[in-house]
Parts: structure tokens; sequence; C-alpha cells
């Protein structure tokens, strides 16, 4: 799956995610922040699923119907829980990812928005 972490997501989810056969780039590598309507746009220019702690990008896609190739929003986890939810997410969810949906993970549930 080809994936865009976003700027607030950390670097070391770049290893994990690659090692088990994704395609990875994160934001924070990029010079500045160019913002989330240029992340969110980058991500669906390139046909990634975009990884955020930031309920904004749900909010763009939702109110405001940006184009998106699919949102996982991770809340209130660790880094090591943050790996193992995108890892199941992407396992379990890649064909409604790969519609479009947006995916809000929490600690003990998973809230699916498909589009539409």
């Amino acid at each position: 799956m080809k994936v865009l972490l976003d700027t607030c997501m950390s670097g070391s989810l770049l290893a994990p995610l690659a090692n088990a056969g994704h395609d990875v780039v994160w934001s924070g590598t990029w010079a500045s922040d160019p913002g989330d309507d240029e992340i969110m746009g980058f991500a669906h220019r390139e046909g990634r699923v975009l990884v955020t702690l930031d309920k904004d990008f749900g909010m763009l896609a939702v109110l405001q119907g940006k184009p998106h190739a699919g949102i996982v929003r991770l809340v209130n986890m660790s880094l090591k829980e943050q790996t193992a939810v995108c890892l199941h997410i992407f396992q379990t969810h890649e064909n409604d990812l790969t519609v479009g949906a947006i995916i809000t993970a929490e600690q003990s549930r998973l809230r699916i928005r498909m589009p539409g």
C-alpha cells in the first residue's frame, strides 16, 4: 500500500511499515510543512493513504469535499500501538481505503466512514 505519514507522525514509523512491504513517505522530511491542503493534495495525486493524528483532514474531506486516497486517523496511541494498528488496518481494510474510506482508530475500536 502507498502511504503518506503526516508531519505530526513520528518518522520512526517509516521502517516498520516499509519492512512490511508498504511504500511509505513522511512529510516530516520535506523542507517545510506545506499545510493540510497541500499534504492532502499530494497524497491524493500519489494515490497514498494519509495517516495522521489530526482530525482536520477528515473535515477537509467530508465538509469541503477535498479528494483523497483514504485517510487513517490515530487517536491517543503510543508509537508502538500506532505501528501495530496501521499494519492491522492496512491488512484488513485495504479495499475500504482504496475506495476512499476514512478510518478513525481509537484504543478499542475502529470507525469506518465509507465515501458517498
